[in-house]
């Protein structure tokens, strides 16, 4: 293994204990941690991770903090979709879904991964914010702090992947975002910058959502609430399962079904024809379902 993998490998598995054991210190939920190990495309040891399932929880219904260190031959024809076709890979990531039970509460996503394919190395990775009801404070709040993350290190680099997130997050067939965004990057050089970087978003991530967690996960909510909750994360379901190029490269590198899989929210509805009426808070989320400059937004 390159030592950038194990590089990489270290810091997502201290992100990963850290932010469960902050969500379960704040929750109350437990979390069943669950080792598991793959074989590459000849069936060779191809490396493994760990899967942490928050499951049917109090405040988290569902959630997923997957770390994974991969190496070995990835299938050819994969391989020529990605840097080169050198089939031989190695990376290493984490990867977070949370759906809390409270429609309040946002459900949020974050993947922070080091790939090498070959001599070929890059970043790739992001977070991003899934509201359910009209709460812009939170929303001005999670992009302000992915800019001051950023700004440190370049002020071009926050619009970019601001950006670059408006448009990964969009579900063409429906014409909107599946949330309000965050940041994304990919193909990202493997510089030492870039490495003071990559480490200072993987371990900032859970200071980004915390404070929204802790100040929604308790309120009050309607049955309405929940019903639109239900009906927008089926929007997360059609992105996760069409568009993910997380899930894409998981199912194309032999990567383990329930891990990937884990992102999926437990409890999803459909309804033919919905329409939020007017006037409705409901109605009120759905326009922010497009790009909007959050930083600078005022009612």
């Amino acid at each position: 293994m390159h030592e950038n993998t194990q590089k990489m490998a270290d810091i997502v598995n201290n992100v990963a204990e850290d932010i469960c054991s902050r969500l379960q210190k704040i929750t109350g939920d437990d979390f069943l941690r669950d080792p598991w190990e793959r074989k590459d495309h000849y069936g060779n040891p191809g490396g493994g991770g760990i899967t942490r399932i928050f499951k049917q929880g109090k405040h988290i219904e569902g959630g997923a903090v997957n770390t994974s260190v991969i190496t070995g031959h990835i299938n050819p024809e994969f391989a020529k979709r990605l840097k080169n076709d050198d089939s031989y890979l190695e990376a290493a990531g984490v990867s977070l879904i949370i759906h809390p039970v409270n429609p309040h509460t946002p459900t949020v996503h974050m993947n922070f991964r080091y790939i090498r394919q070959g001599e070929k190395q890059w970043f790739g990775g992001g977070a991003d914010l899934t509201p359910y009801l009209p709460n812009t404070e939170k929303f001005v709040f999670f992009h302000q702090f992915w800019k001051d993350k950023l700004d440190a290190f370049d002020e071009n680099f926050y619009p970019q992947m601001k950006d670059e997130c408006d448009k990964y997050f969009y579900l063409p067939h429906r014409k909107e975002m599946r949330g309000v965004g965050g940041i994304f990057y990919d193909y990202v050089d493997v510089t030492d910058q870039n490495w003071e970087m990559v480490q200072s978003l993987a371990t900032g991530f859970i200071d980004s959502y915390l404070p929204i967690f802790e100040s929604t996960f308790e309120k009050e909510y309607t049955q309405e609430d929940r019903n639109f909750q239900l009906y927008r994360r089926g929007r997360y379901v059609e992105f996760n399962l069409i568009y993910d190029r997380g899930t894409i490269f998981g199912l194309k590198t032999n990567g383990r079904i329930e891990s990937i899989l884990a992102s999926l929210p437990p409890n999803v509805r459909y309804e033919y024809m919905y329409e939020p009426a007017s006037g409705t808070p409901y109605a009120e989320m759905v326009q922010y379902y497009q790009p909007h400059d959050w930083v600078n937004f005022s009612e």
